[in-house]
């Protein structure tokens, strides 16, 4: 169903909230593509004071769907693109921030765990304790990326107590354990999301993914084993290359 769905003014959610909940839906469905309605179309088709709009709209800037300024009718917003390049030690976090978007983590998991399965990939013992860590990273006010970060325990204590809200990995890894990384190998891969991937991403069935696979070394030593779920439609990997170095492309097996 396209076009603006009556909103219920006997629910508890304030009328702002549900033009926005439309707006998005609206928006998911394509229907905008040619041009965004301004305030005015919206208070008419909605029934909703101006103030109700303005309120909808400054969420969909804050979020960076649109774009208005000052006396202009509102209008979508070209999508910040994350890129990330091959061949070099990156940080999301680092890149998020060079696309001038705010970066913020939710962190849903920080704790001590033993897996055999990582712990055999960074060369450990099965029953070593591990630093676990996973966050929903947010690129503005949007999820971009699903990220999963296994570490020894005998290393990674220390950031256990960290705030990792509004910080990056790497550098709390340097300033709270010493460690720096200086190496690494990474597998990139093209993925559907499941359907509770799709709700932490906040993508439709339409999006796909890439999957990415990081094994970090300190010289011949592993010491992070990282997945990372990131949003295909706002991410970009870019690679350098020359006739003599060129750039290897592997087939996955």
């Amino acid at each position: 169903m396209t076009g603006a769905r009556s909103l219920d003014r006997a629910r508890h959610d304030p009328l702002w909230s549900q033009l926005l909940a439309d707006l998005r839906r609206r928006l998911d469905a394509g229907e905008f593509a040619d041009a965004f309605p301004g305030e005015l179309v919206l208070v008419g088709e909605y029934g909703v004071s101006r103030h109700t709009v303005r309120e909808a709209l400054r969420r969909l800037r804050d979020e960076g769907t649109v774009v208005a300024g000052r006396g202009r009718s509102p209008r979508l917003a070209e999508p910040a693109e994350i890129r990330q390049p091959l061949g070099a030690l990156y940080s999301l976090f680092s890149s998020v921030e060079a696309a001038g978007l705010s970066q913020r983590s939710v962190v849903r998991t920080l704790e001590v765990r033993a897996d055999g399965v990582i712990a055999a990939r960074l060369g450990l013992e099965e029953s070593t304790p591990l630093v676990f860590l996973e966050r929903l990273r947010m690129a503005g006010t949007a999820p971009l990326a699903v990220d999963r970060v296994w570490l020894p325990h005998a290393i990674a204590a220390p950031l256990l107590d960290v705030d990792f809200t509004h910080t990056a990995l790497y550098a709390e890894l340097a300033r709270a354990c010493g460690i720096t990384l200086t190496a690494g190998r990474e597998d990139i891969r093209a993925v559907v999301p499941s359907e509770a991937e799709r709700d932490l991403l906040a993508v439709g069935p339409d999006v796909a993914a890439f999957a990415i696979e990081r094994l970090g070394l300190v010289g011949s030593d592993a010491v992070e084993w990282r997945h990372t779920l990131v949003r295909g439609d706002r991410f970009t990997v870019t690679a350098d290359f020359s006739t003599r170095g060129g750039y290897r492309l592997g087939l996955a097996r």
